[in-house]
């Protein structure tokens, strides 16, 4: 089964060329890496995956259906993406996670606090963090919670973009295991952005290469 598919995707930004025939394959299981300099379009290719962005030439195809014939909130609640800089609604870290569950798209799936206080605790996080004001955490701690909260959505295809980047070495471990699990409980996959070659070394099932290497 092929989750997720590219074919023939181009981008220029301001006249220049960024990438070109970009084409790949995503199965369940696997962790799919993007690499490249800075400044070649990683982001922005995820965007394009997300349905964020239109894509300027090629297609992406979800479970066999291309993207242009989705309903783009029923896409995007199963192909997500996950900004390197986390925006969290609500006061408090259970409000922030509860609220995705508020939208109509998200009809079918429930809010487990038990769930959630499983994954924090798996990350690493104390028994009270649920409790605690998302305007007190750090970057990385943001980007747990907004992590927690797209598992607990129920997506097919995870796409971050450098998910760990504000993390230590303990908690990239951590979020990396939760991952590898992850992947191999359902039809599920992941699309990440990394510059941490041994993350790749420990995690990509596949590599993606974007301009000059």
């Amino acid at each position: 089964m092929v989750l997720l598919e590219a074919r023939h995707l181009h981008r220029h930004v301001a006249g220049r060329l960024l990438w070109q025939r970009v084409g790949f394959t995503l199965e369940p299981g696997q962790c799919l890496m993007l690499v490249g300099p800075s400044g070649a379009g990683k982001s922005l290719l995820l965007r394009v995956l997300a349905g964020l962005d239109p894509p300027e030439g090629g297609d992406v195809i979800f479970r066999g259906q291309s993207q242009q014939t989705w309903s783009m909130p029923a896409y995007r609640a199963q192909v997500m993406y996950l900004p390197q800089r986390a925006v969290l609604m609500g006061e408090t870290v259970e409000d922030a996670l509860r609220h995705p569950f508020s939208l109509n798209v998200h009809a079918g799936v429930r809010f487990a606090q038990q769930d959630a206080r499983n994954l924090l605790r798996g990350l690493g996080r104390r028994d009270d963090v649920l409790e605690q004001m998302t305007a007190n955490l750090s970057g990385g701690e943001a980007q747990l919670v907004a992590l927690t909260r797209a598992l607990l959505l129920r997506p097919s295809v995870l796409l971050l973009d450098e998910a760990t980047s504000a993390l230590d070495v303990d908690a990239t471990r951590q979020v990396e295991a939760l991952l590898r699990g992850w992947v191999q409980e359902g039809e599920r996959a992941v699309i990440m952005v990394s510059h941490d070659p041994d993350q790749q070394e420990r995690l990509a099932t596949a590599v993606l290469a974007l301009g000059a290497q």
